[in-house]
């Protein structure tokens, strides 16, 4: 069973689509802590509480927790070790596929571009390689969110996704945005962070048989 850790309900049918989608029979169980999304804006701040969130959905069986919210990924992520499973943000396997050194970080929220950004570039550094993360943001989308208009908020954020240049792929920085990476029209990648994150997700909740000395 995989828990992905929200902090808007907005998140969940997003999840559950892709996992329809990708990995049917994948179990899901969500945890929605609306509380969290204006304090997430200092990581700091909600540090004990997302480490009692992760330790909660552990003791009720999960194998894995995806934390959905690039604002808490890395305090969620450092809580791994206590938990004893795998804790990882969901933006880290976005890092991992960047097709090149120029990247631009879609984003809505103002919070969002930095949090996006250096997972980009700690993955590259992994790699070998060197990223350049430019920040954009999609004018006009959060209100669309806030009033309610789904189709509106996917709308313009794929306009500006396809309204950059200069840029090797562009990462969508917010968990939300989902649905807009099939409306680009851009050549470049345009990377969604919940499809890579539950595909890896999936992966980690199944980790690989020990094999026995001689066997």
């Amino acid at each position: 069973m995989l828990a992905p850790l929200h902090t808007s309900p907005v998140h969940v049918p997003v999840f559950d689509a892709l996992r329809d989608e990708d990995h049917p029979g994948l179990e899901l169980r969500h945890t929605v802590a609306e509380d969290l999304w204006e304090r997430a804006r200092g990581p700091a701040a909600v540090a004990d509480e997302v480490r009692a969130r992760v330790r909660e959905v552990v003791d009720r069986g999960a194998r894995a927790v995806r934390c959905t919210r690039s604002a808490i990924g890395g305090v969620a992520e450092a809580t791994a070790v206590g938990a004893g499973v795998p804790v990882p943000r969901v933006d880290r396997p976005t890092a991992a596929v960047a097709a090149g050194p120029g990247v631009v970080g879609l984003a809505v929220l103002e919070s969002t571009p930095r949090p996006t950004a250096a997972p980009v570039e700690e993955g590259a550094a992994r790699a070998g390689r060197s990223a350049r993360v430019r920040a954009v943001s999609a004018e006009g989308a959060w209100a669309c969110f806030e009033a309610g208009d789904p189709a509106g908020y996917a709308r313009r954020v794929a306009d500006a996704a396809d309204a950059v240049t200069g840029a090797d792929a562009i990462v969508l920085a917010q968990a939300s945005v989902a649905p807009a990476e099939r409306l680009t029209t851009i050549r470049v990648p345009v990377l969604s962070r919940p499809r890579a994150g539950l595909a890896a997700a999936a992966r980690l909740r199944h980790p690989a048989p020990r094999r026995h000395a001689g066997g």
